[in-house]
């Protein structure tokens, strides 16, 4: 594939920083459900308010999803927070809701169960891309809107022609990579490692979430290497 300079990600408008979250940490908070009212299910909620924070909800929504539906706190907390009136605050997560269920997969085309040997297979399929820098691999794994972000760098690439680009700009710099799984935001996460040309030595470049609908991998979004820590994997590999 010709690659010339760095490919230029679509633009995208203010995008709200929201770090991954390491699924172990999360299972001790799986009993302590907010309040009555109806709410995602928390393990989604994680993954879903994720995903919409970095691309699809306005902020009031954005913040008010994640203050209700992945922190828990209840309506007149998040009022008082937000400087507003309980009634704004549902009538914001509820249009959050709406505006997040339009774009999530159609229940025929659900994600594999985590860690299941469906799931399993994707993600070791693009491993194995990933580190043999094979895009053509890599981009027939991806959907055809797949968006590729970074939300320190805002702006996205999205579709499979754009990624194809950008991961050929990425792998004809010749540092070979090495992916680490573990989990985040309940989704299937890698941390990236870069091969230091003078010592050979592999160093924490960063950290890849992903967010697959059954067998093809819808976004992924990248993070830098201050979050590699937290998820007990180590800043250097052997």
């Amino acid at each position: 594939m010709p690659v010339g300079p760095n490919p230029e990600p679509n633009a995208a408008s203010e995008v709200l920083w929201l770090e991954p979250y390491p699924d172990l940490l999360f299972e001790g908070t799986a009993d302590a459900a907010p309040g009555p009212d109806a709410r995602i299910e928390a393990r989604e909620a994680i993954s879903l308010a994720f995903v919409a924070a970095l691309q699809l909800l306005p902020p009031r929504q954005r913040a008010v999803l994640v203050l209700r539906d992945v922190l828990g706190f209840r309506a007149k907390e998040v009022a008082a927070m937000l400087g507003t009136g309980t009634e704004s605050v549902n009538s914001a997560l509820k249009h959050a809701r709406a505006n997040l269920h339009r774009r999530l997969p159609a229940p025929a085309d659900p994600p594999p169960a985590g860690d299941s040997p469906a799931e399993r297979a994707i993600i070791e399929r693009l491993a194995r891309a990933y580190e043999a820098d094979d895009v053509p691999a890599l981009v027939a794994l991806l959907t055809e809107d797949v968006a590729i972000t970074a939300p320190l760098a805002g702006g996205a690439y999205v579709g499979s022609a754009a990624a194809g680009r950008l991961y050929g700009w990425i792998f004809a710099q010749n540092r070979p990579h090495r992916l680490i799984p573990t989990r985040a935001n309940g989704q299937p996460a890698f941390g990236v490692y870069v091969q230091d040309a003078a010592t050979g030595v592999f160093r924490a470049n960063g950290m890849l979430v992903v967010t697959h609908p059954g067998d093809r991998i819808r976004a992924m979004t990248r993070f830098d290497n201050s979050v590699i820590t937290r998820f007990g994997l180590p800043r250097r590999l052997p």
